[in-house]
C-alpha cells in the first residue's frame, strides 16, 4: 500500500488531482449541497453534472491539442475552426425549409466536420510541408477563420430552432447528457489509437526526435497531417456542442479562448510543451480542473473582474507543483525523513 502511494505521489497525475480535489473542498464548503445530483423527467442534475457537461468541449479540444504538442507542436486556431463549425451549421439548418429534420441536421453535422477536416489539412501542410513553424503556421488560420466565420454568418449571429441540433448542446440519454457521451467517445478513440497500437510511439518519437524518427523510418510528415487534422476535427465538434448549446452561432465569441484553455489543461495534465511524452488521462484531469475552477470563480462569488487572476493563479500553482526542480525538493524531503526516521529506529 505504501509502496503504491509512493508510486502515485511521483506520477504526473499527483498534483492535478490534488487540486482538483481542493477546488471541489473549496466549492463543497461554499455550498454544502454541491454534490448533490438529483433525478428530474429521468435526466441527472447537479454541480458535478454541470461541470462534466459544460467541460465537454474544452475536453473533446485539449485532445486534439495533446497530440499535437505531443509532436512538439501547437494548434492556436481551433478557437477560429468551432467557430467557422458552428457557423457552418447554422447557415445550413437556416437555409432549409425544415431544419428540425434529423437528415438536415445531419447533413449540417456532416458538412462542418469535413470543412473542418480541410482546415486540419491546411495546417498540417504548412507545418508538415511547408516548414512553417507550428505557432506562426495556425496563427494564420486563427487571424483568418473568425473573418471566415464571420463572412458565413454576413457579420449576424445566426439563430435556429432544431430540436436535435440542441440535443448535442444540453440534451440527455440515459439521464446523462449528450455531450458527455461524445467527449468519452473522443477520448477512447484517442486513447485507444495512441496507446494500442503503435501510433502513440511515432507520435512521441517525433516529438523527441524527428530527424532520429526521420531516420528510423517513420514517416513524419504523414504523421504531422493526422495530428493536425484530428485537432482540426476535434474543434469541430467542439463548436458544433457550444452552437447547440446556445443555439446561435456567434463568429466573434463563439469558443473564445477556448484554445489557451485547452492548452492549459493539457500542460496541467503533465504534457511538456516541448514535445514527447504525452498523457490523455492527465489532460482529462486538466479539462475537470479548468472547468471546476471556472465553477468555483461562481461559487466562492469572485468578482468577473478578477476571474481571470483567480485562474491564472491557480494554473500557475500546479505548474509549480509540477515543475523538475519542486519534485526534486520534495524528493530530497522524503529522502532526508527516511534517514532520520532510520537512524531513530537504529537508536532506539
Amino acid at each position: 500500500m505504501t509502496a503504491l502511494l509512493a508510486r502515485f505521489a511521483a506520477s504526473r497525475l499527483f498534483w492535478p488531482i490534488v487540486m482538483l480535489a481542493v477546488l471541489l473542498l473549496i466549492n463543497v464548503i461554499a455550498v454544502p449541497g454541491f454534490f448533490a445530483i438529483t433525478l428530474r423527467d429521468g435526466n441527472l442534475y447537479g454541480s458535478l453534472i454541470d461541470i462534466l457537461r459544460n467541460g465537454a468541449p474544452t475536453l473533446i479540444v485539449a485532445i486534439g491539442m495533446t497530440l499535437v504538442i505531443a509532436t512538439r507542436g501547437i494548434d492556436l486556431s481551433v478557437g477560429s475552426i468551432a467557430a467557422i463549425s458552428g457557423a457552418v451549421a447554422c447557415s445550413i439548418l437556416l437555409g432549409s425549409p425544415q431544419p428540425e429534420h434529423p437528415a438536415t441536421v445531419a447533413t449540417a453535422i456532416v458538412v462542418a466536420l469535413l470543412i473542418s477536416l480541410v482546415l486540419g489539412v491546411w495546417n498540417g501542410f504548412l507545418v508538415a510541408v511547408i516548414g512553417i513553424q507550428p505557432i506562426i503556421a495556425t496563427l494564420i488560420l486563427m487571424t483568418a477563420g473568425r473573418g471566415v466565420a464571420m463572412l458565413i454568418t454576413e457579420g449576424q449571429i445566426l439563430t435556429v430552432t432544431s430540436p436535435p441540433f440542441k440535443a448535442l448542446g444540453s440534451g440527455f440519454f440515459l439521464g446523462i447528457p449528450i455531450a458527455v457521451y461524445i467527449a468519452a467517445f473522443v477520448f477512447i478513440v484517442a486513447a485507444t489509437l495512441t496507446r494500442r497500437t503503435a501510433l502513440g510511439i511515432m507520435i512521441e518519437s517525433v516529438g523527441i526526435n524527428p530527424e532520429a524518427s526521420r531516420q528510423a523510418g517513420i514517416r513524419a510528415r504523414g504523421l504531422l497531417f493526422a495530428v493536425y487534422t484530428f485537432s482540426a476535427v476535434c474543434a469541430a465538434v467542439a463548436g458544433l456542442i457550444l452552437t447547440a448549446n446556445t443555439m446561435a452561432a456567434d463568429a466573434n465569441n463563439a469558443a473564445l479562448f477556448i484554445e489557451l484553455d485547452a492548452i492549459l489543461a493539457v500542460v496541467i495534465g503533465g504534457t511538456s510543451l516541448a514535445g514527447g511524452r504525452y498523457s490523455l488521462a492527465g489532460t482529462l484531469v486538466g479539462a475537470l480542473v479548468i472547468q471546476t475552477l471556472v465553477t468555483t470563480v461562481y461559487t466562492v462569488g469572485i468578482p468577473p473582474i478578477a476571474t481571470m487572476v483567480f485562474k491564472a493563479a491557480v494554473v500557475t500553482i500546479v505548474c509549480l507543483l509540477q515543475s523538475p526542480t519542486t519534485n526534486e525538493a520534495l524528493a530530497s524531503f522524503r529522502r532526508n525523513l527516511a534517514v532520520r526516521a532510520g537512524k531513530g529506529v537504529a537508536s532506539a
